[in-house]
């Protein structure tokens, strides 16, 4: 069955960065669209990036000119560059692929930004 993997979470200081990465595997079916959404505690799951395949890039207010949202169609995986990361940035984040017109959902992964 199509998993999505994600990877690359952890604990940076306030102005760093971080790359995520999200795999997908169980398919030889191509993503076209990636999408990354972040959950801080206490709060709703909030959509931060999309990127289709054909190129085009959207992204959420707070992260515009910091994250950078990307694809490598010869590994099927999505990335997310973090730049300049605010400790507003701490949540677990989460990686949505549509393959086929089907959604899958990553495991998660924790992004923790200290002072």
């Amino acid at each position: 069955q199509v998993q999505l993997v994600e990877s690359g979470g952890g604990l940076v200081q306030a102005g760093g960065s971080l790359t995520l990465s999200c795999a997908a595997s169980g398919t030889r079916f191509d993503m076209n669209i990636v999408a990354w959404y972040r959950q801080a505690q206490g709060m709703q799951r909030e959509w931060i990036a999309t990127r289709l395949r054909a190129g085009a890039s959207n992204y959420e207010d707070s992260v515009k000119g910091r994250f950078t949202i990307s694809m490598d169609d010869a590994k099927n995986t999505g990335y997310l560059q973090m730049n300049n990361l605010k400790l507003e940035d701490t949540a677990v984040y989460y990686c949505k692929a549509v393959i086929r017109g089907r959604e899958y959902w990553g495991q998660g992964t924790q992004v923790t930004v200290s002072s």
